[in-house]
This record gives structure tokens, C-alpha cells and sequence, in this order.
């Protein structure tokens, strides 16, 4: 298609770096951080429990009765901000004289997703439009810049399943940490221990992805941390799809209807560019105005027989969802999907990509797979993978036959190769012994005469089978 240049030649070839904002304060002045909804007042008394542990910003001046402070804390005061004894006098407003404590910070999780909101690099929110990251990647990823909102205090647990976790950088009270030189420098200062707690350990590493077809997020180690804490809002239950055989995204917690996208690439491809594309070319069209697309390079389990191996195989995932509702759930991204598995059959092998695999559930499908693309080199190698394989297969044959080969027999009982004679019991003076190492069935004594001629002869002597041995080789 004629967009498919033109926009190739609009976008910028860099990636741009990925901002993550920390939502909760521990804030003096933030009503929802005290039990009672608001923030104290001259005649109150204000409580914090000794046994609690905060970090709170002091933002202005504040007149108080009484009091209680934590036995570790601290109180990070905004220049001209203080505290002072109440003097008595009428304050309009403030005539309950109640004790008002500090709320529990302890729970904020750092690997909750609703606590953390998508911001540009000049510190505004995201537009919430058309593009959406699947749960694991709401949480900051590895190469992610992290910023805590200036004149603000938290306090965030950091519990992990790694015992490190990667960021690129951390701004914090208005000051940016993007080396570990300065990062290591501000978790041996004071406020440190009091914002961070828990077994995880934070590392800047001032790098940002040196991939070009982008960095998987890192974060599936820690995934049902993430799961816990989003589910945790609704219940701990996902929401009831509108559709047949819902998908499940790779890095989301909960299925969804719509259509989602595998992309094998080659060294080529440029994950930025290639988002930047669907945005502009595709997500702008009035008829896709509801479609929400999340994309970026994950990870897959390899699998054999069903048996998941330690190895995975990165691709870049393509998830769409729209606003439709009931028996037209998920149509606008099916659409989508096949427009850009259109454009991947025509221009797949000059944007980096090898191959691209297409799955819907609709509210009016009933299967989810909705069919493929790879290119032809793809569907070559396969033919000639088959081919080799049948080759292979017929010359060992072909070898077994001429007596080239030999493999391992497998000999089973056959009915017709024993007399099913009931066994006579053995007479009183047979003198014999049992040999647990070799196991012969004699004939009974009403078998004819020549099978007795051939079981046990005159010297005799007992022939028994011998796998590794073919009496064939020794005729001349």
C-alpha cells in the first residue's frame, strides 16, 4: 500500500525512552493520607505511630495542639514550612479538637500497576488514547526512567522475586540519578531507608536498550505480584470476557477480546519505527478510532511434547482491543489485525519481519485462531526440513531391507507359539532346581512325538533364544 512509504519516511529512527510515575505521597498536606479524610487542623492532635516507619513532606506552616511522633522518620520540611503550638484562639472550621492519625504506608507495592501512571518526558501524563502496555509492563521495566514527583515523600516496598531490579534511572525531589556511581551515593544518605523498604534491592544502570527491536521488560518473574495487587482491586477475579475462547496476552494477567499478533523479525526490524507506523497509519483511521493496541517484544516458553522448556524465544506481540460491545466485541481489532497481516505479506521481509501469526476471539466467533502468515523463505525451509526428514526415514529402511541395517527386535508373546496345555506338576523325584536367570516351559508328556524330538533330544541338550545372537550369519 501507498501509506506504507510515506509513513517510512515521517518517523524518526530513535526510540525514546519510557517514563514511569510513581502515583501515592506521603505528604503532610494530602488528605486521603490521614484516617479521617482531611488534613489536621489548630486543635487537633496528630498521631503517628511509634512503631510505623514514614518519610513525610512538610509543605506549610501548621498550628497543632499536640503531637506523637514515630521513633524512625522524618519530617522533610519545604522552606518557610513548620509547626507551632496552638495558641487556643477560634479557628473557623476546626472546633472538633480530634485526635487525627497518619495512615499505613506500608502496603504501597512497587509491583502494584495502579500505582504508576505513563508519563511524556517533560514529566506531563500520557494521553490515554490508543496505545495501552500489557500488566507487566505498567510496572517500570528495565530500561525505564522512574520519577517520583518533586516536592513529594513515599514510601514503597520493593519486595521481589529478583533480588535486584534493573532501571535505567530515578529522579527523586526534583533531582534525576541516572549512573550508579550517584544512585549508590543517595541510598547511603538518610531518606533511603525510610522510602525503600523490602528484600528487592533498586540499581540504576544509566543504560537505556541497546536492542533496536526492543527489550523484553523483565518483569515476569515478579508477575503474580503483579496479578495480586491489580486483582486485588475487582476482587481477585478477572472480569468475565464478552467473547468465545478469549485470548491470553503474554505479560497480562487476565484474557481479553480482540486479536492479537506474533511477529517473528530479523536484525532489520525496528520496534519504535514499527509502532510508530500502526499509530499513524492504521490507529488514526475514523473507523479504528475505538481500537487500543499494546506492542513490544516478549518472550515465549519453547515448548517440546508438551513439556516447557528453560529456553524461550523472543517476538514482538501485538495485542488489540476495541470499544465494541456484545456480538460486535472485538470486530474493529480484527480488522485491524488483518490489515497489518495484509501489509506484513507485502512489505513483511523489507520492515524486519519474517513471519507473522494472527489470533481473534470476537463476541461473534467461536474460534480463536483466525490464520497466518510467513513469508516464503520461512515456508521453504519447512518443505525441506519435511523432506529431509521422509529422506532420512526411507534410507533406513532401504538399508534394513538389504540386511545393511540392523536394529533392535522387540519379540512378543505370541498365542500360537506356546501349547496352552496345563502344566503338570513336576514329579517327586525330579531332582531339578529352579534357575531364576533361565526360564523353560517343557512340553507336556501328551505333546507328540516329534515336538519332543525337538524340544529335548536324546544328549538331551535345551536350545533357548539368544537376542544377540542370528543363527543365519553362521550358515554357509
Amino acid at each position: 500500500t501507498d501509506w506504507v512509504t510515506l509513513v517510512s519516511l515521517l518517523l524518526p529512527a530513535a526510540a525514546t525512552a519510557v517514563y514511569k510515575q510513581w502515583i501515592p505521597n506521603t505528604n503532610f498536606e494530602t488528605g486521603s493520607n490521614w484516617d479521617k479524610g482531611r488534613v489536621p487542623c489548630a486543635s487537633d492532635v496528630v498521631h503517628f505511630e511509634k512503631n510505623k516507619v514514614v518519610s513525610v513532606f512538610v509543605r506549610s506552616p501548621h498550628a497543632l495542639t499536640d503531637m506523637y511522633l514515630p521513633l524512625n522518620g522524618e519530617l522533610v520540611l519545604a522552606s518557610g514550612a513548620g509547626f507551632t503550638a496552638f495558641d487556643g484562639s477560634w479557628d473557623p472550621g476546626c472546633d472538633s479538637g480530634a485526635t487525627v492519625r497518619f495512615a499505613d504506608a506500608e502496603h504501597h507495592a512497587w509491583f502494584d500497576p495502579t500505582l504508576w501512571q505513563a508519563v511524556s518526558p517533560s514529566r506531563e501524563l500520557e494521553p490515554g488514547g490508543h496505545i495501552f502496555s500489557v500488566d507487566e509492563e505498567r510496572v517500570p521495566c528495565h530500561y525505564d526512567d522512574v520519577i517520583f514527583q518533586p516536592e513529594t515523600s513515599f514510601r514503597v516496598n520493593v519486595d521481589s522475586s529478583r533480588r535486584v531490579i534493573h532501571l535505567r534511572s530515578i529522579s527523586l525531589m526534583g533531582q534525576e540519578l541516572s549512573s550508579p556511581e550517584a544512585w549508590a551515593g543517595y541510598l547511603r544518605g538518610p531518606s533511603a531507608p525510610l522510602q525503600f523498604h523490602g528484600n528487592g534491592t533498586l540499581q540504576v544502570t544509566g543504560t537505556s536498550c541497546p536492542d533496536k527491536s526492543g527489550c523484553a521488560c523483565g518483569n515476569t518473574p515478579d508477575r503474580h505480584r503483579i496479578c495480586t495487587a491489580l486483582l486485588g482491586v475487582s476482587g481477585r477475579q478477572c472480569p468475565a470476557p464478552a467473547c468465545r475462547s478469549p485470548l491470553q496476552p503474554l505479560g497480562h494477567c487476565c484474557r481479553v477480546c480482540g486479536a492479537t499478533i506474533s511477529l517473528d523479525f530479523t536484525p532489520d526490524f525496528d520496534l519504535q519505527k514499527y509502532r510508530d507506523r500502526l499509530v499513524q497509519a492504521l490507529l488514526s483511521q475514523p473507523k479504528y478510532a475505538g481500537v487500543r493496541m499494546a506492542i513490544s517484544k516478549v518472550h515465549k516458553a519453547r515448548t517440546f511434547l508438551g513439556v516447557i522448556s528453560r529456553s524461550s524465544t523472543p517476538l514482538i506481540q501485538i495485542v488489540l482491543i476495541d470499544d465494541k460491545v456484545g456480538a460486535q466485541t472485538g470486530t474493529a481489532a480484527e480488522q485491524m489485525a488483518a490489515d497489518i497481516i495484509e501489509d506484513i505479506a507485502q512489505h513483511g521481509e523489507a520492515l524486519g519481519i519474517s513471519s507473522g501469526k494472527m489470533e481473534v476471539a470476537t463476541g461473534s466467533t467461536f474460534s480463536g485462531q483466525a490464520g497466518s502468515h510467513a513469508l516464503s523463505r520461512i515456508t521453504v525451509g519447512m518443505v525441506l526440513g519435511l523432506l529431509f526428514g521422509l529422506l532420512l526415514l526411507g534410507g533406513i529402511l532401504f538399508l534394513y531391507g538389504k540386511g545393511k541395517l540392523r536394529l533392535p527386535a522387540l519379540r512378543l508373546p505370541r498365542p500360537w507359539d506356546r501349547a496352552e496345555d496345563p502344566a503338570a506338576p513336576a514329579p517327586a523325584s525330579d531332582k531339578g532346581f529352579d534357575n531364576p536367570m533361565f526360564d523353560v516351559e517343557l512340553p507336556s508328556v501328551d505333546a507328540g512325538e516329534e515336538t519332543l524330538q525337538e524340544m529335548a533330544p536324546t544328549d538331551h541338550q535345551v536350545f533357548y533364544l539368544n537376542p544377540l545372537y542370528d543363527a543365519s550369519e553362521t550358515e554357509t
